[in-house]
């Protein structure tokens, strides 16, 4: 499960969703590290999730960090307290630690925070620390040691038994290192490819590659945003959001179908799922059936199939995960 755009498009409500819909036996969250939130909300709460899968809404799923993640000790423990996953959660002793200093560089730093427009999560400075061999790894902390084992290892027997494993990306594929806007981008590759590489399994164990899409496009930070429109007409379509993790104002601006086309050939999507046709088609909100969604809302899920040629498999109506089409073919 993977971001289309620059992040924001609601990978956690579809993960949530999904996980609720097929129960793995697994989830195991990729990517960068806790400068990346997913909020959940489900039956009248709320969590902001910076590290734990956002498939802990399934209660028999086994959730986990892999190896190729940043964890920031304070941010998951705190995580893990909150939603009460101590039993059912392993962070893989080869992830990496952010540490005090690499927040304080972050932030204090005029090219990050300044130019770039990082959330000052500590994640950039962590990264270039990990690739120099300088940086702590997960099996050097105290805190984190009840949780420690070799995701990898448990994940590989999964798959050998045949068993549902989920691997929920960060960011989106925009703000990949290498595909993104760059410099405007994270410290890493994000997408399937790589979320692959950081849960340790290889290309062909991947029977599915979802990538969100939101029915617009936004980012949080500085860089090019085509067809950008301003703040006050961004109010007057109802398209204000805030970054999970910041709070800073996202830009806004229509869907991109030429950047769909081309998140698409990126990462290899077998379906698609498309976030809040609430804010975009008036009469939207809460559908849970195809058929009852305004005639727009459905036209549009089919041109963005056309467009792409790939299936959307799930739509999203609103806030809470079960908010959430599954669209038929």
């Amino acid at each position: 499960m993977v971001g289309g755009f620059y992040g924001d498009e609601g990978k956690g409500k579809i993960v949530a969703f999904h996980a609720l819909r097929t129960k793995p036996e697994a989830s195991v969250r990729a990517g960068v590290g806790p400068n990346a939130g997913h909020t959940v909300r489900h039956r009248g709460t709320v969590a902001r999730l910076r590290l734990v899968p956002s498939s802990f809404v399934n209660p028999s799923t086994k959730l986990m960090i892999a190896p190729g993640v940043l964890v920031d000790e304070n941010v998951l423990l705190k995580e893990i307290d909150e939603l009460g996953v101590a039993q059912r959660l392993m962070v893989d002793r080869r992830s990496g630690l952010i540490e005090a200093r690499h927040i304080e560089r972050d932030k204090g730093d005029e090219h990050l925070a300044g130019k770039i427009g990082t959330t000052g999560t500590g994640t950039g400075p962590a990264m270039e620390d990990r690739v120099g061999r300088r940086l702590r790894l997960a099996d050097q902390s105290e805190k984190l040691k009840p949780f420690l084992g070799d995701t990898v290892e448990e994940l590989q027997k999964a798959l050998e038994e045949g068993k549902t494993i989920v691997a929920e990306g960060t960011q989106g594929t925009f703000l990949s290192l290498y595909h993104g806007t760059y410099p405007y981008v994270t410290s890493k590759d994000v997408t399937a490819s790589s979320v692959l590489a950081d849960i340790g399994v290889g290309p062909k164990a991947a029977e599915q590659v979802i990538v969100v899409f939101k029915s617009f496009v936004t980012r949080v930070g500085n860089g090019p945003l085509e067809n950008e429109i301003p703040k006050d007409e961004v109010e007057a379509r109802g398209w204000v959001e805030r970054g999970s993790v910041t709070g800073r104002l996202r830009r806004a601006a229509p869907f991109d179908f030429e950047l769909a086309r081309r998140a698409v050939k990126l990462n290899g999507a077998t379906a698609l799922a498309i976030t809040k046709l609430d804010a975009l088609f008036s009469g939207a909100a809460g559908i849970t059936h195809f058929e009852k969604l305004p005639k727009e809302a459905r036209d549009f899920i089919r041109k963005v199939e056309d467009e792409t040629g790939v299936p959307v498999l799930y739509a999203g109506t609103g806030e809470e995960v079960l908010d959430t089409i599954v669209v038929p073919h």
